[in-house]
Parts: C-alpha cells; structure tokens; sequence
C-alpha cells in the first residue's frame, strides 16, 4: 500500500515540500488516510489529516469546516467511503486553485492494483478516445446482455481523468481511468452487468430504462430505494463515462470497476460537478460488460 500511496501522492498529485496538504478520510478508511498522509509528508509538504462520519450516500456534502479547509489547502486528497467527487465542496476547492483527488471507497487491494498503472500509458488511451469523441453529437450503447441506450451530447465536452493531476483546480478520482461527459439526455435501456454502486458485483443484471434523460422504470428495488430517497434529481442521467485503465480489473468496486478498460458507466443523479445541470445528493454509477460504442453512428474501438 505503501507505493499506492506514493504513486498518488507523487505522480498523480504532484505534491511538492513548498504546498499545504489535506487528507480527508473516515473510520472505515483511516488506515489508509493516514498511508497518504505519511506519503505527503515525506515530500516536505505541510499536511493536515481531517476525518468526516462515514456515510455511504456518494455525493452529499462534507461538514462546512472541512470544506472551507477543502478550499484553503493546495492539494485534498480524499480516501473516504462516501464520494466527494460530485459535490459543491470539491467544486469551490477546485475552484479556489486546489487541485483535488478523490478515493471514493478506496481499498487496499485498489491501492495494490489498478492505483499502480501506468498512468502515461491511461493517458495515451484517454486521448485517443478524446480525438475520437471530438464534435460527436449522439453516443449509442448495445450489448448482449441488452443495453440499448442512446445519449445526445449537445455543447456540453468531453473530460479526461487520466489520474495527472498537476495544475491548479485540476480534479481527478484515483486510481483514474475514464473519459466521461454529462449527457444532455438520454432514451433506451440500460443493462447493468458489471458492478453497481453500494451493491457490487451483480448476481443478476440490473434493467432501468431511460426516457428524455430521466429513469422511469428501475428493475432492482434496492437501487430505486436509494435513488427515491434523494427525490425526483436521483432518476437524472447523470454521466456516461468509458474505461481506459488496463490496470484495471472487476472487482465489486466501482471506484476501480468503472476504469476498466473497454467497459462503459453511466450514472444516475448529481451532474452539476463536471457539466451538468442537476444538483443532488446522490450520484450512482453501473458497469456495462463488453460494450458496443458508436459515435455518430461509427462504432469506436475501446482500449483494452
């Protein structure tokens, strides 16, 4: 976990002796917090360990003083069971000039698998995917196990998190690995095959079927129970993201699941971090397994 916590702190963020660290983490991922924060302050960088309630409800807010402490420092980098990807808090640090990345349900057999790769080599795949993607209108997903999903795009752009997170108000969620954009809407269904956020690796495929961007029938009861919780913005088609971590392998975690290469993800609810309109406090991904992608109606050849 060690050289985890290196590559993180090292290559990913950039961290330099002259810089203000702040590691926020929770109960369930303290040990690892505390990996990060010995790997920060190993560079000679002042660096502050905050911890918050663990809470399993991705994107709800961090209490006010950590995100005042969020926008104060240089670099957060956030292993925490909830995610702070998507919220207000990670936007204004961003923001302010930090450059943030965040661990949402990080582990340690992450930490010794996918947070290793060759972060050049994700670079490389995320780019050509970002050229391939430039100016694309419509996205459509198939596969065998039933997804048949088409998004528009619109004006809204592309964003790469290729886990090089050096210039300020740079975001990036580690281990990285994706190309994804908010949807302006979507309609089709959607076959969950892989992993779910908060359920795992799936027994059975997971069915919502999507009308003008917005889930109107969710075939598993525990997912629509969470996402009725938060009200009407948790049906929201959130992101579609696509894989290009070769590192990356299905585990049941969809911080690393949906970084595997030649998979896609897309998520429900909060949309207001990278793009999107909707705010709300919940923000939910699904894998899709062996996914067909076609751009403008040319199908895309994913990284694998």
């Amino acid at each position: 976990m060690e050289e985890g916590a290196r590559v993180a702190v090292e290559e990913c963020m950039n961290v330099s002796a002259e810089e203000t660290v702040l590691v926020v983490s929770d109960d369930l991922r303290r040990g690892i917090g505390r990996g990060i924060v010995d790997a920060a302050r190993q560079t000679g960088a002042t660096t502050v360990y905050a911890e918050v309630e663990a809470d399993e409800e991705h994107g709800r807010e961090p209490p006010a003083p950590v995100a005042a402490a969020m926008r104060a420092s240089d670099v957060v980098i956030a292993p925490t069971t909830r995610s702070l990807t998507h919220t207000e808090a990670r936007q204004r640090a961003c923001e302010a000039g930090a450059r943030v990345g965040t661990m949402p349900s990080i582990t340690e057999e992450i930490m010794e698998g996918a947070m290793l790769a060759d972060y050049s080599v994700v670079a490389q795949n995320a780019d050509a995917l970002l050229d391939a993607l430039e100016g694309v209108d419509e996205v459509r997903i198939e596969s065998d196990a039933g997804t048949d999903l088409t998004l528009e795009v619109g004006e809204r752009d592309w964003q790469p998190d290729d886990g090089i997170c050096h210039d300020a108000g740079c975001v990036t969620n580690l281990p990285a690995g994706e190309v994804y954009v908010a949807p302006t809407t979507g309609d089709g269904t959607l076959v969950v095959d892989g992993s779910l956020s908060g359920f795992g690796r799936l027994d059975e495929p997971v069915r919502i079927e999507f009308e003008d961007g917005h889930a109107t029938d969710i075939s598993h009861e525990g997912l629509r129970e969470k996402i009725d919780a938060v009200g009407d913005c948790g049906r929201n088609l959130a992101e579609l993201g696509i894989g290009v971590n070769p590192s990356a392998t299905l585990i049941g975690n969809v911080l690393q699941d949906e970084k595997v290469a030649g998979t896609v993800h897309v998520a429900v609810g909060d949309s207001s971090g990278f793009g999107g309109d909707v705010e709300c406090d919940l923000h939910l991904d699904g894998v899709v397994k062996q996914p067909r992608v076609y751009a403008d109606g040319e199908r895309l050849e994913l990284p694998d």
